[in-house]
Formats: structure tokens, C-alpha cells, sequence
């Protein structure tokens, strides 16, 4: 039961954070949700549609985990496994916070032309190229261990793999941005951490 309130604690900090930053964001005349809006090639229109829809739905099958549970698959782990589930969400959040927070006004969901932002490598940055995804990844294990269903660990399969395909575009426009800097950036840079 104990395991069930900090994993509804975690996520519920986790989501604050991501709207309040687009809020703020928001006040300053800065639209930070651009999946899926806006002139895009075929390719990347069709991943971001894909991830916004499993964005929300997580957060939608996350939150219904907590009172409908017994109608998602339950599957059975030791409760380490799901201590360990907690752990990972804690760090997801933490992950999420501090890449948000370290690219300030420059933070955004998908891939927009008309925006110009500046490349941040510094802060969590530093040892991330994506430390926000990398916040939604832990996020989504986590929420798996801590809480196992089957419905739960499909969609977060789901949510990683529309992350990482997310990611794989973003490297590409920001190439194409940030030419030479971004390509110096990458090379000393992990995409997710440590060495992957």
C-alpha cells in the first residue's frame, strides 16, 4: 500500500511539473507542445502523433492503475521489484525537473521550424542529451515495476520505443540547426546516459 501512495505521489510530481512548466512557458508567449502541430514531413508527423497520443494515454492508464487495477492485467512481483519501480520513477522525476529546468525558456515537445531556441548543454545536459526522455523513460519502467500490469508495461513498450524514434528526429533537425556545435556536442554527450 505504501509502495502504491509514493508511486501516486511521484507521478502526480511528475505531471505538475511538466504543466507547470508549459504554463509558465505559455505566459511568455512560448507554446512548448509542438507534436504533431505545424508543417512536418510524413515521417515525423506520423511519431509525434503516436507519441502525444501515448503520452496522455499513459497518464490516463497510469492514474487508473491506481483504482482499477485488478482490470489491467495484474501481474505478480516480489515487492523489491516494485521498491526498485519506485526508485526509478523518483529518478525519472528528478531526471525531468532538472531538464526542464536547465533549458529554461528553451524547452519544447517536438520539432518546430518556426521556433529558434539555443542548444543548452549545460546543467544535467552535460551528461545527457536527453535527460527529459530520459525523465519519461524512467518514468514509465518505473510505473511498470512499481505498479505491474499488463496494460501498463505495454504502454510504457509503447512509450519508449515513440521516444526514442522522437529522439532520432530531433538529431536530425538539430544538425540541421546547430550544424558543427550540436555535432561536437553529440560526440562527447551520451543520448541517454553513461554510455548509451
Amino acid at each position: 500500500m505504501i509502495t502504491k501512495f509514493l508511486l501516486f505521489v511521484l507521478i502526480t510530481a511528475f505531471y505538475i511539473a511538466y504543466f507547470a512548466k508549459q504554463i509558465l512557458l505559455r505566459k511568455k508567449g512560448i507554446f512548448t507542445n509542438r507534436l504533431a502541430k505545424g508543417s512536418k514531413p510524413k515521417k515525423t508527423a506520423m511519431i509525434e502523433s503516436c507519441l502525444l497520443t501515448i503520452t496522455y494515454g499513459m497518464a490516463v492508464i497510469q492514474y487508473a492503475g491506481f483504482f482499477l487495477q485488478r482490470y489491467m492485467l495484474p501481474v505478480k512481483l516480489p515487492s523489491v521489484i516494485q521498491w526498485i519501480g519506485i526508485v526509478l520513477t523518483g529518478l525519472g522525476v528528478l531526471f525531468f525537473i532538472l531538464a526542464i529546468t536547465s533549458m529554461r525558456d528553451s524547452w519544447r515537445a517536438g520539432i518546430d521550424e518556426g521556433q529558434k531556441t539555443t542548444m543548452v548543454t549545460s546543467g544535467i545536459y552535460k551528461i545527457s542529451r536527453n535527460p527529459a526522455f530520459v525523465g519519461f523513460d524512467l518514468l514509465y519502467i518505473g510505473s511498470a515495476l512499481a505498479m505491474p500490469s499488463g496494460i501498463i508495461a505495454v504502454a510504457a513498450a509503447g512509450g519508449l520505443l515513440f521516444m526514442h524514434l522522437q529522439i532520432l528526429e530531433e538529431e536530425v533537425y538539430l544538425f540541421r540547426i546547430f550544424g558543427d556545435e550540436y555535432k561536437q556536442y553529440k560526440k562527447k554527450t551520451p543520448r541517454y546516459f553513461l554510455f548509451l
